[in-house]
Protein backbone atom coordinates (compact mmCIF):
# COMPACT_ATOMS: atom_id res chain seq x y z
CA UNK A 1 0.00 0.00 0.00
CA UNK A 2 1.52 3.54 -1.11
CA UNK A 3 2.06 5.80 2.17
CA UNK A 4 -0.38 8.95 2.73
CA UNK A 5 0.92 12.15 2.09
CA UNK A 6 -0.99 14.98 4.41
CA UNK A 7 -0.17 18.84 3.25
CA UNK A 8 -1.20 21.78 3.99
CA UNK A 9 -3.49 23.77 1.61
CA UNK A 10 -5.26 26.85 0.99
CA UNK A 11 -8.46 26.35 1.17
CA UNK A 12 -9.41 28.04 -1.92
CA UNK A 13 -6.83 26.46 -3.72
CA UNK A 14 -7.66 24.36 -6.99
CA UNK A 15 -7.06 21.03 -5.44
CA UNK A 16 -8.58 21.80 -2.70
CA UNK A 17 -11.37 22.93 -4.34
CA UNK A 18 -11.90 20.16 -6.55
CA UNK A 19 -12.06 17.46 -3.81
CA UNK A 20 -15.01 20.01 -1.92
CA UNK A 21 -16.81 19.99 -5.16
CA UNK A 22 -16.43 16.36 -5.08
CA UNK A 23 -17.63 16.25 -1.65
CA UNK A 24 -20.63 18.57 -2.24
CA UNK A 25 -21.64 16.05 -5.43
CA UNK A 26 -21.45 13.42 -2.91
CA UNK A 27 -23.47 14.80 -0.24
CA UNK A 28 -26.26 16.26 -2.94
CA UNK A 29 -26.24 12.31 -4.16
CA UNK A 30 -27.31 11.35 -0.76
CA UNK A 31 -29.44 14.56 0.61
CA UNK A 32 -30.39 16.73 -2.35
CA UNK A 33 -29.52 19.93 -3.74
CA UNK A 34 -26.24 21.12 -3.29
CA UNK A 35 -25.36 18.74 -0.30
CA UNK A 36 -23.92 21.27 2.09
CA UNK A 37 -25.43 24.79 2.51
CA UNK A 38 -23.32 25.65 5.63
CA UNK A 39 -21.73 29.12 4.82
CA UNK A 40 -18.05 28.54 4.66
CA UNK A 41 -15.70 31.74 4.03
CA UNK A 42 -11.77 30.39 2.93
CA UNK A 43 -10.40 32.93 5.53
CA UNK A 44 -11.73 30.49 8.32
CA UNK A 45 -9.19 27.76 7.41
CA UNK A 46 -6.33 29.90 7.75
CA UNK A 47 -3.88 29.00 10.67
CA UNK A 48 -4.29 30.13 13.39
CA UNK A 49 -7.89 30.01 13.28
CA UNK A 50 -8.32 26.88 11.36
CA UNK A 51 -6.31 24.93 8.51
CA UNK A 52 -7.35 22.89 5.47
CA UNK A 53 -5.47 19.17 4.52
CA UNK A 54 -5.13 17.01 1.07
CA UNK A 55 -3.98 13.53 1.28
CA UNK A 56 -1.83 12.17 -1.46
CA UNK A 57 -1.77 8.84 -2.17
CA UNK A 58 0.97 8.12 -5.00
CA UNK A 59 0.92 11.93 -6.04
CA UNK A 60 -2.45 12.01 -6.52
CA UNK A 61 -4.74 14.04 -4.50
CA UNK A 62 -7.49 11.52 -2.87
CA UNK A 63 -8.71 13.53 0.48
CA UNK A 64 -9.00 16.71 2.43
CA UNK A 65 -10.57 18.01 5.63
CA UNK A 66 -10.47 20.78 7.85
CA UNK A 67 -11.34 22.55 10.64
CA UNK A 68 -12.71 25.83 11.59
CA UNK A 69 -12.65 27.50 14.84
CA UNK A 70 -15.49 27.27 16.72
CA UNK A 71 -15.16 29.12 19.93
CA UNK A 72 -12.15 29.85 21.87
CA UNK A 73 -10.76 26.44 22.22
CA UNK A 74 -13.37 24.16 19.16
CA UNK A 75 -12.55 23.26 16.24
CA UNK A 76 -14.82 22.17 13.96
CA UNK A 77 -14.34 19.64 11.15
CA UNK A 78 -15.07 20.55 7.78
CA UNK A 79 -14.87 19.58 4.41
CA UNK A 80 -14.15 15.44 5.36
CA UNK A 81 -14.08 13.70 2.25
CA UNK A 82 -12.14 10.69 0.15
CA UNK A 83 -12.65 10.53 -3.15
CA UNK A 84 -14.51 6.90 -3.65
CA UNK A 85 -10.81 5.01 -5.63
CA UNK A 86 -9.30 5.72 -2.00
CA UNK A 87 -11.76 4.25 -0.06
CA UNK A 88 -11.18 1.69 2.60
CA UNK A 89 -7.31 2.69 2.71
CA UNK A 90 -6.66 4.75 5.71
CA UNK A 91 -7.19 8.12 3.68
CA UNK A 92 -9.86 9.23 6.28
CA UNK A 93 -8.82 8.20 9.43
CA UNK A 94 -5.13 9.75 8.28
CA UNK A 95 -6.62 13.07 7.45
CA UNK A 96 -8.80 13.07 10.49
CA UNK A 97 -5.43 12.63 12.85
CA UNK A 98 -3.77 15.51 10.86
CA UNK A 99 -6.96 17.46 11.48
CA UNK A 100 -7.27 17.01 15.56
CA UNK A 101 -3.31 17.42 15.36
CA UNK A 102 -3.23 20.61 13.60
CA UNK A 103 -6.17 21.76 15.90
CA UNK A 104 -4.43 20.66 18.98
CA UNK A 105 -1.04 22.42 18.04
CA UNK A 106 -3.21 25.55 17.66
CA UNK A 107 -4.67 25.13 21.65
CA UNK A 108 -7.61 24.05 20.79
CA UNK A 109 -8.98 21.29 22.86
CA UNK A 110 -12.03 19.20 21.65
CA UNK A 111 -13.24 19.16 17.90
CA UNK A 112 -17.20 18.67 16.95
CA UNK A 113 -18.80 18.29 13.52
CA UNK A 114 -21.70 18.01 11.73
CA UNK A 115 -22.57 14.71 9.44
CA UNK A 116 -25.83 13.27 8.23
CA UNK A 117 -27.75 9.91 8.88
CA UNK A 118 -27.33 8.91 5.53
CA UNK A 119 -23.35 8.25 5.79
CA UNK A 120 -23.38 5.37 7.81
CA UNK A 121 -19.94 4.62 6.74
CA UNK A 122 -18.56 8.41 8.01
CA UNK A 123 -20.82 7.87 11.20
CA UNK A 124 -18.57 4.65 12.06
CA UNK A 125 -15.26 5.81 11.65
CA UNK A 126 -16.39 8.70 14.13
CA UNK A 127 -17.18 6.58 16.43
CA UNK A 128 -14.44 4.37 16.12
CA UNK A 129 -12.24 7.26 16.48
CA UNK A 130 -13.78 8.18 19.84
CA UNK A 131 -16.25 10.47 18.90
CA UNK A 132 -19.81 10.81 20.89
CA UNK A 133 -23.06 12.33 20.28
CA UNK A 134 -23.41 15.88 21.56
CA UNK A 135 -26.66 18.39 21.23
CA UNK A 136 -26.94 18.95 17.32
CA UNK A 137 -25.45 22.90 16.57
CA UNK A 138 -24.68 24.73 13.48
CA UNK A 139 -26.50 25.40 10.07
CA UNK A 140 -28.49 22.18 10.29
CA UNK A 141 -29.53 22.06 14.21
CA UNK A 142 -32.82 21.65 13.67
CA UNK A 143 -32.64 19.60 10.43
CA UNK A 144 -33.92 16.26 10.05
CA UNK A 145 -30.89 13.49 10.21
CA UNK A 146 -28.53 15.61 11.47
CA UNK A 147 -25.90 14.15 13.93
CA UNK A 148 -23.77 15.90 15.65
CA UNK A 149 -20.33 14.61 17.04
CA UNK A 150 -17.70 15.71 19.47
CA UNK A 151 -14.64 14.47 20.84
CA UNK A 152 -11.94 15.78 23.80
CA UNK A 153 -8.41 15.91 22.14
Amino acid sequence: MSEIEIRVVRFDAPVAQQLIQAALADLGARYGGSGDETPVDATEFEPPDGAFLVAYLAGEPVGCGGWRSHGADTAELKRMYTAPAARGRGVARTVLAAVERSAREQGRKRVVLECGDKQPEAIAMYRSAGYERIPNFGFYKDAEGCVSFGRTL
